[in-house]
């Protein structure tokens, strides 16, 4: 393989990891969700750097991929802090948590929550029973095949 194809595909694992992570911030509302697509979209970043790195042939992004991982593993353990207080205040993990720990003096922002759901529709298909197990041999399962 080329070095060219080489970084297309870290360039492309790298893009689509960092996809993958903003369509799970953007889409969920679970605060530990929020901060593991995070940690995606810093692995994502991770991995461009080291493909631009190997393409130019020193170590330079490999040093960067080392603090981006000091970076995430200290905001790993401030969010699990704020993850805990906003859980110990509400009760819950969404992310209309984040609203009990604003300040006093400024105003909730109203977050409009989703249409219920019909618990009429069903939502993933059943499958049908696929019949009757046979019986085991058991002097079957005491016997070596090969020795």
């Amino acid at each position: 393989m080329t070095s060219l194809a080489l970084l297309q595909n870290g360039l492309t694992v790298g893009a689509i990891l960092f996809a993958l992570g903003l369509v799970g911030i953007l889409a969920r509302r679970n605060l530990i969700v929020m901060f593991l697509s995070a940690e995606l979209m810093l692995q994502g970043i991770s991995v461009s750097l080291v493909a631009w790195s190997r393409h130019h042939g020193d170590f330079g992004g490999h040093v960067l991929v080392i603090l981006v991982l000091t970076v995430a593993a200290c905001e790993a353990a401030v969010a699990l802090v704020f993850v805990l207080n906003a859980f110990a205040r509400t009760g819950r993990l969404d992310a209309a948590a984040w609203q009990s720990l604003r300040e006093s003096n400024l105003p909730r922002v109203v977050d409009h929550g989703l249409p219920p759901v019909d618990a009429s529709i069903q939502r993933f298909p059943r499958l049908t029973p696929a019949g009757v197990l046979p019986a085991a041999d058991e002097d079957a399962a005491l016997q070596r095949e090969h020795v």
